[in-house]
């Protein structure tokens, strides 16, 4: 990723754990873990996990929900002039990270 996208993808990513923090239900702790950026800077994708685990489906709604305000968020502390699209997505890496350390711990 060129520097200035990996620049925009951690704005992406630090802002919208503030935005999330704030906005969160409460009823599970959401945590961003990285956010990638199209090469034209028009689409960005934000990973989460969620604990526990059982309200994944509804933080995940619960944020995709969100996104239009977290999106205006975002004009307003990114100084950019394209703010992306943004999408948001359970981050699988980590969840596939968990499981491996989880087995790793009862062998």
């Amino acid at each position: 990723m060129p520097e200035r996208n990996e620049k925009v993808a951690n704005y992406i990513k630090e802002l919208s754990a503030q935005f999330l923090a704030t906005e969160g239900n409460n009823t599970s702790l959401i945590t961003v873990t990285s956010a990638n950026t199209s090469p034209d800077l028009k689409k960005a994708t934000v990973y989460i996990t969620v604990l526990p685990v059982s309200k994944e489906k509804t933080a995940l709604e619960f944020c995709k929900r969100k996104r239009p305000e977290l999106r205006e968020f975002l004009k307003k502390n990114i100084p950019i002039k394209t703010i992306p699209f943004v999408d948001i997505a359970i981050d699988l890496g980590e969840k596939n990270r968990q499981k491996i350390d989880e087995l790793l711990r009862n062998s």
